[in-house]
């Protein structure tokens, strides 16, 4: 029997012909906070989460320094799991970023392509690393940084108790700030997936732009979905995301979303979703 993957971690596998959801994480993530969306998974559906270098399965190896590091990384966990059937390549926060990268890295190589991006409470890429982008910073204070995530439920109260558990968490928050804080868009990329877009009407992060500006990085069919919240959501929202991506309840080609959210909102900030 071989090893388990570290790298692309099978949470669920998919039934024949079914769509798997390959999910890559946010600042600071890893593949725990993905198990539970398990329930929320359309029948047949499968779930796989990248892990990053530096955490988990793979806390042994050196954490990536720069966002091209980080981005080849990930590529090549999603390359693995890509030929095996139709998927769903998922973002949130920097995740989302990357996974536009990994799908046009993907689509340089000729590996086969997503059958949608879903791209999860950030901004578009074209501009870079904007201020608005750096709402956690490598400035700020160990502090502010644990606050942030026992706030947004990234990390259990009982880690504060323990001081090793508590460093290891802000090294490799800010492990992944320094790899975000490099990224550089590449001039032109661009893909021809169908591109899904949720963000929060509470995210002080996303500009209200982000529709339009992530509309025109595609060339195929567009819907920007405004879910109640803010960063992560109503925790509600959160725990069911899966369950409002049309793309995963098909086993061929991609599921039809409603007309409307086919073309560019008219709203900067998308079509509210209850």
């Amino acid at each position: 029997m071989s090893a388990p993957d570290t790298t692309a971690v099978r949470l669920k596998e998919s039934a024949d012909g079914a769509p798997t959801l390959v999910c890559l994480g946010f600042c600071g993530g890893g593949t725990a906070t993905f198990h539970d969306w398990i329930p929320s998974l359309p029948d047949g559906a499968g779930l796989v989460a990248v892990c990053y270098p530096g955490r988990e399965g793979r806390f042994a190896e050196e954490y990536a320094r720069t966002w091209d590091e980080l981005a080849a990384d990930a590529a090549a966990g999603v390359a693995s799991v890509a030929g095996e059937g139709p998927y769903v390549l998922f973002g949130h926060s920097m995740g989302g970023w990357m996974a536009f990268e990994v799908a046009v890295r993907l689509a340089a190589t000729g590996a086969p392509a997503p059958r949608a991006l879903v791209v999860s409470a950030c901004n578009a890429p074209d501009r870079g690393v904007t201020e608005r982008d750096r709402f956690l910073s490598q400035g700020q204070r160990d502090e502010e940084l644990l606050g942030w995530m026992l706030t947004h439920g990234l990390l259990p109260e009982h880690v504060l108790e323990e001081p090793e558990l508590t460093e290891m968490a802000v090294e490799l928050m800010r492990a992944d700030l320094v790899a975000r804080d490099s990224f550089a868009p590449v001039p032109g990329a661009r893909t021809d997936v169908p591109l899904q877009v949720f963000s929060g009407d509470a995210d002080p992060v996303i500009g209200e732009d982000a529709g339009p500006r992530w509309a025109a990085l595609t060339d195929g069919p567009f819907r920007h979905d405004v879910l109640p919240g803010g960063h992560f959501y109503t925790p509600g929202v959160w725990r069911t995301l899966p369950s409002r991506i049309p793309f995963l309840t098909t086993a061929t080609g991609p599921a039809p979303a409603p007309a409307a959210a086919l073309s560019v909102p008219a709203g900067p900030r998308g079509t509210a979703a209850p």
